[in-house]
C-alpha cells in the first residue's frame, strides 16, 4: 500500500526541512534581520500546522517578533483577526486571539509581556500594517473581544466572544 501525499503535504515537508536546516544554522547566522525573519516563520508555521486547511487556506501577515512574544495577523476566507504568540522552549504557541485590541499595548500587557515587549509589538504592528490594504485590516477587525487560548490543546476557553471567529473556522459564542 503507497503513501499518497497531496500538494499540502509537500509543501509542509518542504517547510519543515526548510526550518530544520534554519535551526542547526540558527547559531551562526550572521544578523538579527536573518533571525527575525527565522522566528516570523516558526510563528507562521506554528498558525498554519493550527488552522490551515485546503479549501480554507490560512493566510498570516504581519508577524512582528519582540523577544519571547509575537503578534500575528491572520486571513482566512472572509474571517481575520490577531494572535498573540508567546516562544515557550523554543516553540511558538497561540496564547491569545483578537481583533483591533490587540493592536494597544496596554492590551498585550494584560496578555502577560513586558510593557517594553508590548510597545515594541505595538509599534511594530502599526509599521507593518500600513503596508497592508485597507480590505484586509479590515477583516483584523472583525475579531470581535479577546479570547484566551489552553496552551495544551488550542483551543479557546475563558471569555468568549460575540460572533469572533479563530482561525480554522471555530465561531465562539457567548
Amino acid at each position: 500500500m503507497g503513501i499518497v501525499f497531496n500538494c499540502r503535504d509537500r509543501i509542509r515537508g518542504a517547510l519543515g526541512i526548510t526550518l530544520l536546516v534554519l535551526a542547526a544554522w540558527g547559531g551562526s547566522l550572521p544578523g538579527p534581520a536573518q533571525a527575525g525573519d527565522r522566528d516570523e516563520a516558526l510563528v507562521r508555521q506554528a498558525m498554519m500546522t493550527m488552522f490551515d486547511k485546503p479549501h480554507d487556506p490560512l493566510k498570516v501577515n504581519p508577524v512582528v517578533v519582540s523577544g519571547e512574544h509575537a503578534v500575528a495577523g491572520w486571513v482566512q476566507g472572509e474571517r481575520g483577526g490577531r494572535a498573540v504568540l508567546l516562544r515557550d522552549k523554543g516553540r511558538w504557541t497561540i496564547t491569545v486571539c483578537g481583533g483591533d485590541g490587540l493592536k494597544q499595548a496596554q492590551a498585550l500587557v494584560q496578555t502577560g509581556m513586558t510593557a517594553t515587549a508590548a510597545a515594541a509589538l505595538s509599534q511594530g504592528l502599526a509599521r507593518a500594517e500600513a503596508k497592508l490594504s485597507p480590505q484586509v485590516r479590515a477583516k483584523f477587525a472583525l475579531f470581535d473581544g479577546i479570547v484566551k487560548v489552553d496552551a495544551n490543546h488550542g483551543a479557546p476557553h475563558g471569555a468568549k466572544p460575540a460572533g469572533g471567529h479563530a482561525p480554522g473556522g471555530t465561531r465562539h459564542q457567548p
